[in-house]
């Protein structure tokens, strides 16, 4: 039996053994639920042949020949990913709105047996959530910045209190840069999209009864930008300032950019984005 929900509150997909997107790899790498897995009914190549197919040449040859390689990707999945859960697995699976693509899927699960519930308006009902909640919406939690010079050691009190028990949002970490030009980390950072989706479940984590301890941070960490609702809540939000003598937030900020001291062609990008900061001169000291 397959069902279908459009429920996408925290405790809904926890609910599931996972969550499998069947997008290509390419939408599923712009952005997508956080956990989910990605199951493609179609790669980016052959998803691009039998678009172009359908709108250039017959639409009847574009279905059959997706239909064929819908089925041996399905196939693979069975005998690849899927192939050693048991009979109560369930899945939540969706594709971009919920479509031929997830339909697919989840009516091959169902003749195995397993309990399916296919996302209704697929990716699309997520982003609209996401949008909603960060760009039309107020922020129901209660947001305390940790604020200071850098160094003092925001970001290693934010993980501490997190550990204690405390409520905290690490925009950094969700982000993938640490904030100033010298922020950046390796693997890079996720794309806006993407960063929102894990803003959004992050939040929906978090009891807004209790107050959030959020690191202070400008508009934009690295190239991501703050949503709205987020930003306005940040402005408006009590400010704790810290201090630390400078032989401590000298010994810190040596070991927290150990590895771009290391890197001369990371050092170099990072000290060309400093035209407006720095003089030649003060750049070419600093080489």
């Amino acid at each position: 039996m397959i069902r279908r929900t459009d429920d996408l509150a925290v405790a809904a997909r926890d609910a599931f053994d996972a969550i499998i997107d069947v997008r290509s790899p390419g939408e599923f790498a712009e952005d997508h639920i956080p956990d989910a897995v990605n199951l493609p009914v179609l790669d980016d190549a052959q998803r691009a042949a039998i678009g172009t197919e359908y709108v250039q040449g017959s639409k009847f040859l574009a279905r059959r020949r997706g239909a064929a390689l819908v089925a041996r990707n399905i196939a693979a999945h069975l005998d690849g990913p899927l192939g050693d859960y048991g009979g109560g697995f369930r899945a939540l699976v969706h594709c971009w709105r919920g479509g031929q693509r997830s339909g697919a899927m989840a009516e091959v699960m169902a003749q195995v047996g397993w309990p399916v519930t296919v996302l209704d308006g697929g990716y699309q009902t997520w982003r609209r959530r996401v949008a909603a909640a960060l760009y039309d919406q107020t922020l129901a939690h209660r947001l305390i910045l940790l604020d200071g010079p850098t160094g003092v050691g925001k970001t290693a009190l934010l993980s501490a209190l997190s550990g204690a028990g405390a409520q905290t949002l690490d925009l950094e970490g969700l982000a993938g840069h640490r904030g100033s030009v010298f922020g950046a980390t390796p693997g890079g950072q996720p794309g806006q999209k993407r960063f929102e989706s894990g803003l959004y479940d992050a939040l929906a984590r978090l009891d807004p009864a209790r107050p959030v301890l959020v690191e202070a941070e400008s508009s934009r960490i690295g190239r991501r930008v703050l949503p709205p609702a987020v930003w306005t809540a940040m402005s408006a939000a009590p400010v704790i300032a810290l201090s630390a003598p400078p032989e401590v937030r000298v010994a810190r900020l040596v070991a927290d950019y150990a590895g771009i001291a290391a890197d001369p062609a990371a050092l170099e990008a990072a000290l060309a984005a400093l035209p407006r900061h720095l003089s030649k001169a003060d750049r070419a000291e600093w080489r």
